[in-house]
């Protein structure tokens, strides 16, 4: 038997083997979805930060004392539930991962939140760690902990996309050059890549067992919208057959584990051979040398000579592997580089939820702060804080004038929002009108999280209605004006998609809305002009809109934008321009100058499809107007 305080039978030891093999594990996934890839990248180098940790630990003699023990499990557990996230972002349906960004950005904050606890009391004495080491350790919490912060919002083009696809107005859902773009920025154009996320969408379907069946065939329509016009034939999915073992193995591929660079843990493109025998990619040796180390990384051995040999054998062997895989070798990337309490299981929310009723505010605010927890961690718990009551409670904190409560409750409720059910739920117990009384009165991150959770809620029709007579355009369009680049951001998508619902479209002119969108057209600071354009051109789909927005001043700013704007600024000036235009002579004549005929002609020869149908459009406009 161990003494008391030590491993059992080398306990400590198994588990630095464990996590040495997810963090290599990791570094044999294939290509990130494009939608996470960025997050991806940033997770998975902070996994490689942790190496030099695995090393020493490895080379330790003396046996781990408890507190090393279970601070290696808590690591290994926070390291595997941020190998899973990294696995759905690299296998599963890109369609998905699109439609929920934020529910991913989610997560990625609940992986960072336990990898933050993890390393926040390393018991660097005990285990022996080294002073070199124990800096590292330091510096990487600190990333953790500033990367556990929001600090970003989704792709506002891909979301505004998206939700005119998914959306049931037939005009925009089959608007060709959106499905186009779209299928460009998921990667899903060739027949290969749609191939895989068949597979990828029918396995989704078998996980879900018939629950969620509103958003899978939704995401099948659009896969099916991507394979018409890549010339493949429309399925069902579900019905297909048995997808080829070849085609699953392509999903999930894994990288031999000796193409892979010891330090860097990525597929070599330049390996060379040390004094050693062991292979190495040459940017990373050569680092390693430079920083005075004479040993080889992985045997600790001190070396003869620092020289480096190509090992053309190996290299051969890994373009063959790549050439036979249709493996495409990773891009180098660069990244940029509140204390949390216990991880909660499922088992503690229905007492959790009970809190949230307790006479003791102090009570109720430690309830509310871990459902907002918890609720992000998984669909699952999602679903078992609404199945076990958590909602009207979460509605009446609202109320409460104590600011952080109140931010804790609306973000919980934004979180639980992600569920298509809970959505309704929300909706029904009346959570809309306190949730719009946040976005007037609350805290900066209260108001943003309120803007962000009535677009969630409105991807639901009948909410974006209750939004509007509720009087939510207003306080939205406040935001707009005032608040920071990112609660802009989470007002203007929120705006997008209630004006999706007609009424609200005169609703978010009368609330004065029109201003603030002209002001984003010349804030290069902000980077929202494509989020504006887009904006405007729903607007002038009704003809208050178009009184309100045709003025002289907007006519000479979208001619610039025809002429001198991203592809994407083109075709939504074009086709706010041609709207305006459309029935009103001086606004066109105004155009013409500014000069818009030419740079027409330039758009119908090389823009987007669905420039080169507006500038058409507008072209035949001019022609028409010269006859009369």
């Amino acid at each position: 038997m161990a003494p008391e305080g030590e491993e059992d039978e080398g306990e400590g030891q198994k588990l630095v083997e464990e996590i040495q093999r997810v963090i290599e594990s990791v570094a044999q996934f294939g290509e990130y979805r494009k939608t996470q890839r960025k997050e991806c990248h940033n997770l998975v180098r902070r996994f490689k930060l942790m190496l030099p940790l695995v090393e020493e630990l490895r080379d330790l003699t003396e046996p781990f004392h408890e507190n090393g023990i279970v601070w290696l499990r808590n690591l290994w557990d926070a390291l595997l539930f941020a190998k899973q996230l990294l696995r759905l972002c690299s296998e599963g349906s890109k369609i998905l991962l699109a439609m929920e960004t934020e529910a991913y950005m989610i997560k990625f904050q609940s992986v960072y939140e336990k990898l933050s606890l993890a390393f926040e009391d390393v018991p660097c004495e005990e285990l022996g760690i080294s002073d070199e080491v124990q800096e590292q350790l330091e510096l990487m919490h600190t990333q953790l902990k500033r990367a556990r912060r929001r600090t970003d919002t989704q792709d506002m083009e891909l979301a505004m996309d998206m939700m005119a696809v998914l959306s049931g107005d037939e005009q925009r859902s089959s608007d060709s050059a959106i499905i186009e773009r779209l299928a460009k920025v998921l990667e899903l154009q060739r027949v290969e890549d749609l191939k895989i996320e068949t597979l990828a969408i029918k396995q989704l379907a078998e996980e879900r067992k018939g629950q969620q069946a509103d958003s899978t065939k939704r995401i099948i329509g659009l896969l099916n919208k991507f394979k018409k016009i890549a010339g493949m034939e429309e399925t069902s999915v579900l019905d297909d057959p048995v997808v080829p073992r070849m085609l699953v193995k392509s999903i999930s591929l894994v990288i031999p584990h000796e193409f892979l660079c010891p330090i860097t843990l990525e597929i070599m493109t330049d390996p060379v051979i040390i004094a050693s025998g062991q292979t190495y990619e040459r940017e990373s040796i050569v680092k390693w040398f430079d920083s005075k180390h004479n040993t080889c990384p992985k045997t600790r051995q001190t070396l003869d000579h620092l020289q480096l040999a190509p090992n053309c054998a190996l290299k051969n062997l890994i373009e063959e592997w790549c050439e036979k895989n249709h493996f495409k070798l990773p891009k180098k990337f660069q990244s940029s580089s509140q204390k949390n309490g216990p991880i909660i299981s499922t088992e503690q929310i229905p007492s959790l939820v009970e809190s949230l009723s307790s006479i003791h505010l102090e009570e109720q605010r430690r309830a509310v702060e871990k459902i907002r927890m918890v609720s992000k961690e998984s669909p699952e718990n999602r679903i078992l804080v609404a199945e076990n009551g958590g909602i009207p409670p979460l509605i009446q904190i609202l109320s409460y004038p104590d600011s952080k409560i109140q931010e804790h409750a609306v973000t919980a409720l934004l979180n639980l929002s992600i569920d298509e059910k809970n959505k309704r739920l929300i909706a029904k117990e009346g959570a809309i009108p306190a949730i719009i009384e946040v976005l007037e009165n609350g805290s900066i991150v209260a108001k943003e999280n309120s803007a962000a959770c009535l677009f969630s809620l409105a991807m639901l029709d009948e909410n974006k209605e209750t939004v509007g007579l509720s009087n939510g355009i207003p306080p939205l369009v406040q935001l707009l004006k005032s608040g920071t680049v990112r609660g802009k951001k989470d007002a203007i998508t929120a705006l997008f998609n209630l004006s999706l619902n007609h009424a609200n479209k005169s609703r978010a002119i009368s609330a004065g809305i029109v201003a603030p969108l002209l002001r984003l057209l010349k804030d290069t600071k902000t980077n929202m002009i494509d989020e504006a354009l887009s904006m405007l051109l729903l607007l002038s789909s009704i003809h208050d809109g178009r009184q309100e927005i045709g003025q002289l001043s907007l006519i000479e700013t979208l001619v610039g934008f025809i002429k001198d704007g991203t592809p994407k600024n083109k075709e939504c000036a074009a086709s706010v321009l041609l709207e305006l235009c459309t029935n009103n002579y001086s606004l066109l004549l105004a155009a013409l100058q500014y000069g818009v005929y030419e740079h027409l002609i330039q758009i119908k020869e090389s823009g987007t499809n669905r420039a080169q149908r507006k500038a058409s459009a507008l072209l035949d406009l001019i022609s028409r107007s010269e006859q009369i």
